[in-house]
């Protein structure tokens, strides 16, 4: 049960984390798309941006996995 709980508090930071993320990235590719003279750190926001929300989906995915497991063993038993 412990784990259940650290893999679904570490969806919800993560989650929090990556919405940060996702609206930074927005910003910048708002910025990429109308044409600045210096993309330099648009582009860096957008390439930091893919890393934490890669993270958030694959602890998601790992954490939905347990708790279907989870949900079956319950249900055998």
């Amino acid at each position: 049960m412990k784990k259940a709980q650290r893999l679904l508090m570490a969806s919800v930071v993560l989650g929090l984390i990556s919405m940060g993320a996702f609206i930074f990235g927005r910003l910048a590719m708002t910025d990429i798309f109308h044409g600045e003279p210096d993309l330099t750190l648009e582009w860096s926001v957008v390439s930091m941006s893919f890393l934490p929300i890669l993270i958030f989906h694959l602890i998601s995915v790992v954490a939905a996995l347990y708790a279907i497991r989870c949900i079956r063993n319950e249900r055998l038993n």
